[in-house]
């Protein structure tokens, strides 16, 4: 992972300072690029701990078509509250704090179906994409199906950016699409690779999670497909740092990367939609200590 802590390099290095929309200003550049062998091992960033069971509860949670929190809170995993919060927050005047609220979601389905809504975001996009004239789409469904049927084809595209639907969400989609590409192999299975796009990039809280998820869906697509893992791809317009993750990220980029850790499945599900967390065991994960920072809201 020496190349991410490159790409943070680059932005101390020559981005320039902008307000931003949360108020807390950023040091940004635009338009960079990340390459990842998947043949190498599983790429968690080992500078600090990337909180692997929070990416693929998130994961799966597109997966599954999710849109509310619910099933993120009661699983512990709060990556996602903060935006209905705030609207709970400002709707109501209540001075909740986070653990009330998210007890309440946790415990009131009532009550979460009110609140905890974030609109259409990427598990609706991603399974019930809605077009103009009234047709839906699983968009997950039919990329399984082309890569099993058509696996040279250029279409394997998923949209997770609705241009009609992005006022409803509660933020619409940092990374907005991603699409798949398959390498002929003389002598093996052929080797799927995943290109994603993303159009803001919260370089030091969100880039790793980011790289995480799209790794395990790669592995997952191509478990599912018969397939073996190729290139991830990360592909970002605006790459920012918060200014208030500077010291972090000076803290990161003093450490040593380990090797990186590989993955195993512990079962192959008959769909992609049926996996499960304890499907998965990323081994040998070695790791400097969690670095702490708050989030942009």
């Amino acid at each position: 992972m020496r190349s991410y802590l490159n790409y943070l390099q680059d932005i101390l290095d020559h981005g320039v300072r902008k307000g931003d929309r949360t108020g807390t200003g950023t040091i940004s550049v635009f338009g960079r690029q990340l390459r990842f062998d998947l043949q190498d091992g599983f790429p968690l960033v080992t500078t600090k701990k990337v909180w692997v069971r929070g990416v693929l509860a998130e994961l799966l949670w597109f997966l599954d078509g999710g849109t509310n929190i619910r099933p993120l809170v009661r699983q512990g995993v709060s990556i996602w509250t903060d935006w209905p919060l705030k609207r709970y927050r400002e709707a109501t005047g209540a001075a909740i704090d986070p653990n009330t609220f998210e007890q309440r979601i946790a415990e009131d389905a009532d009550f979460a179906a009110q609140w905890g809504e974030l609109g259409p975001v990427y598990g609706k996009q991603w399974r019930d994409f809605a077009g103009p004239d009234g047709t839906r789409v699983d968009q997950i469904a039919r990329l399984v199906e082309q890569l099993q049927a058509k696996p040279h084809s250029r279409r394997h595209l998923v949209s997770a950016w609705h241009p009609a639907q992005v006022a409803d969400m509660a933020l619409p989609p940092c990374h907005y699409a991603f699409q798949c590409w398959v390498e002929p192999v003389d002598d093996g299975p052929d080797r799927l690779s995943l290109m994603w796009q993303q159009r803001s990039v919260d370089s030091f809280l969100g880039l790793p999670f980011n790289i995480a998820s799209y790794a395990f869906l790669t592995h997952m697509l191509a478990q599912q497909t018969g397939l073996d893992v190729g290139t991830l791809i990360f592909s970002g317009g605006d790459c920012h740092i918060y200014q208030n993750h500077i010291e972090q990220v000076e803290t990161q980029l003093a450490r040593t990367p380990y090797p990186l850790p590989t993955l195993r499945f512990t079962r192959c599900p008959d769909a992609l939609f049926d996996y499960r967390a304890a499907d998965v065991e990323i081994m040998g994960y070695k790791h400097h200590p969690a670095i702490r920072a708050p989030i942009a809201v």
